[in-house]
């Protein structure tokens, strides 16, 4: 059976970005999807499309077809009060390179980074962590099927380098790298686009 639209497919990836592993699945544990649902980068889905288990493709996605450029609107400036937990000030997690789960005004979850602490407020970076990078994968069709009621229902997803998610990793694959896959990402990760980064955000931590 080849991948293909509305087929669950498994395959076995590493994702290069700048000479260095960034994302990859564990041996044993093929990341799973439903091809069409735009779970994947559709240029991802399209590199392994008519591809047959046990057959490997290398592929280069650049940023536009990857993640997007770097949207300098996304750096905000937010007020510590911002991250306030039980009454106090979160000064724990706020430091440069955490990353921190939110949401803006309309409930869009996402991830920003830290990169400026300062006396009375925070500089965010609220774009993707894969922003204005190149992806380089190599992917390995690993089994393809019809999909079952129970896949439609169980479909999450897990954002790492190439794919989003609304949760936290499950241990489906390893990430490396400046980005942390136990948060999420992914955010969904939205959207492979943007938020509005306006950010009257509700500080969505735990």
């Amino acid at each position: 059976m080849k991948v293909e639209q509305n087929k669950m497919v498994a395959v076995d990836y590493t994702l290069t970005v700048d000479g260095k592993i960034a994302d990859r699945s564990q041996p044993g544990k093929p990341l799973e999807f439903i091809c069409g649902m735009g779970m994947l980068l559709p240029k991802f889905e399209a590199a392994i499309m008519g591809k047959e288990p046990g057959e490997k493709v290398a592929f280069t996605l650049e940023a536009k077809d990857g993640y997007g450029e770097v949207i300098p609107e996304a750096v905000v400036e937010l007020p510590k009060t911002v991250f306030m937990m039980e009454g106090k000030i979160a000064e724990e997690i706020l430091f440069v390179g955490s990353q921190i789960p939110m949401a803006d005004a309309q409930g869009n979850r996402m991830v920003g980074v830290v990169r400026e602490v300062k006396a009375d407020s925070i500089m965010m970076d609220f774009n993707h962590p894969m922003a204005g990078k190149t992806l380089n994968f190599e992917v390995e069709v690993v089994s393809v099927r019809d999909v079952t009621p129970e896949d439609l229902a169980s479909q999450g997803g897990c954002g790492c380098g190439c794919h989003d998610c609304d949760g936290d990793c499950g241990g489906e694959h390893e990430c490396h790298g400046d980005h942390d896959c136990g948060g999420e990402h992914e955010c969904k990760h939205g959207h492979h686009g943007e938020h509005d980064h306006g950010c009257d955000c509700g500080c969505d931590h735990k």
